[in-house]
């Protein structure tokens, strides 16, 4: 995708998201689990960065994982960048949209073994859902 990050007008960037969305996606923070309104959303389509619109999950890669987040087991291709995570006393990954540089959650590796093994933990507040028929 994109070598340099897009330019964010945060004061813009206030005015089109929510107060959650924008905690979640530009200050790192988290949804409360099992109140994502496309957790259980099972439609064909893309799940997209409500940042800048970026295709980052195909709807065929989302799983119920039990956690009470929307859970991939895969990306598209360079739709993500991975940085470490120390904060709250424990080491994770960070998944950030590649082309915007919004906090979208975390990945694991208790994903599903028949496929990749990992687990795309992602706020749904992060995320918009384009159906395709």
């Amino acid at each position: 995708m994109a070598d340099a990050k897009m330019q964010i007008n945060e004061e813009e960037l206030k005015k089109k998201l929510t107060p959650e969305q924008y905690k979640i996606l530009r200050e790192k923070g988290t949804e409360a689990p099992f109140t994502s309104a496309l957790l259980n959303v099972h439609d064909k389509g893309m799940f997209t960065c409500a940042v800048c619109g970026q295709e980052l999950f195909a709807s065929d890669a989302k799983f119920d994982s039990g956690t009470g987040w929307p859970s991939f087991d895969q990306t598209l291709p360079g739709a993500v960048e991975f940085k470490r995570d120390d904060e709250m006393g424990m080491s994770r990954t960070e998944v950030t949209c590649s082309r915007c540089g919004s906090h979208l959650g975390h990945v694991f590796d208790d994903g599903p073994a028949a496929t990749t093994g990992k687990r795309f933990c992602i706020n749904g507040a992060c995320l918009l859902m384009n159906k395709h028929e």
